[in-house]
């Protein structure tokens, strides 16, 4: 089997993962119920993004337009925008992550990464650390209509890429991340980094634990000889 590319996530992966969600939840879930929306049907224990899956059930239900659910959609995701760009500005790379990724220009592979954050943040994280020409495709969540754990997300990044699941690597901290690859069939490597223990990540189908980024380039080289 030859690897052809290697796709990271951001937060977790190759950035120390700073953001305050509990903060952002709650400030989404407020302004939803603003909006008039049930509290009842929303909690800060599940993401934004299942939050306004809920409140675009409940708009369509009532009759309204795309433009409406859009302009929710909108005003919720620059909230949690406001915090990422917080974030962004004291976050740091996890150890060996700039050294990783240039090794794996080195051997010649292709490098893509998708996260749930925001262009603008995204860009931001990877200009600050100069590591944004390593990539040769990157897709937040604007890019995308469904985020991951959505396979979506991930297949928007590997036709860009222009690689097959099969000839990918997939290298994430969280379950979503692992939960799209299986699906799509892609190599799915687990980092233990903190949101996820290895046996979460495992169950949602890590074919590899990982502990350090910078064992990536010899999991390609065995799982290449395999």
């Amino acid at each position: 089997m030859e690897i052809k590319a290697v796709v990271f996530d951001l937060d977790g992966t190759l950035a120390r993962f700073n953001l305050n969600y509990k903060a952002v939840r709650v400030e989404v879930r407020s302004f939803l119920t603003k909006k008039g929306f049930p509290a009842s049907i929303l909690s800060t224990n599940e993401s934004i993004f299942e939050m306004l899956k809920k409140a675009e059930v409940f708009l369509k239900n009532n009759g309204k337009s795309e433009k409406v659910i859009e302009e929710i959609y909108g005003k919720a995701l620059a909230i949690a925008e406001k915090y990422e760009l917080e974030a962004a500005k004291t976050t740091s790379l996890l150890p060996g992550a700039a050294e990783t990724l240039n090794t794996l220009k080195k051997m010649g592979l292709k490098i893509g990464l998708f996260t749930i954050n925001s262009e603008k943040s995204t860009n931001y994280i990877l200009k600050r650390f100069r590591i944004a020409d390593f990539f040769d495709v990157v897709i937040p969540r604007n890019s995308v209509k469904h985020v991951k754990p959505s396979s979506e997300h991930l297949e928007a990044a590997l036709k860009a890429l222009e690689v097959n699941p099969d000839e990918t690597i997939v290298v994430g901290d969280g379950i979503s991340d692992m939960r799209c690859a299986k699906e799509l069939k892609a190599i799915a490597v687990g980092l233990p980094t903190g949101i996820s223990s290895q046996k979460k990540l495992a169950y949602s189908g890590a074919n590899y634990i990982i502990t350090l980024i910078t064992d990536i380039p010899t999991l390609i080289e065995q799982t290449s000889e395999a």
